[in-house]
């Protein structure tokens, strides 16, 4: 999986940013990009805790942060490198960030 984030600390470089169509289009001709989505505000977000037997329903996200997941990229790469790799042509790795995560039970 991989989550979208923006982030306070974007990259400087005046290089053009990748374009996000021909990244979805290179990566879903591929076979490595299974789905993907942007998601709504952090500021229509609904945290859902229980603590103490009580429910906690607060209104956005959990923690005050100017950096929040804004998207997610469901992919199939072979390892960690390709991934890497397919992460490295996003543009959010330059205006955001993007967190690679295994699934925790993948057959393997």
């Amino acid at each position: 999986m991989m989550f979208v984030a923006n982030d306070s600390a974007p990259d400087t470089d005046q290089a053009p940013l990748p374009d996000i169509e021909a990244w979805v289009g290179d990566n879903d001709a591929a076979g490595r990009r299974i789905t993907g989505d942007m998601l709504a505000a952090a500021e229509v977000a609904t945290t859902v805790r229980v603590r103490d037997g009580k429910l906690l329903i607060t209104d956005g996200p959990f923690a005050e942060t100017t950096e929040a997941i804004v998207g997610f990229d469901l992919l199939e790469c072979e390892n960690l490198d390709e991934a890497i790799e397919v992460a490295r042509a996003h543009p959010m790795a330059r205006m955001g960030r993007l967190e690679l995560r295994p699934f925790a039970f993948q057959d393997e």
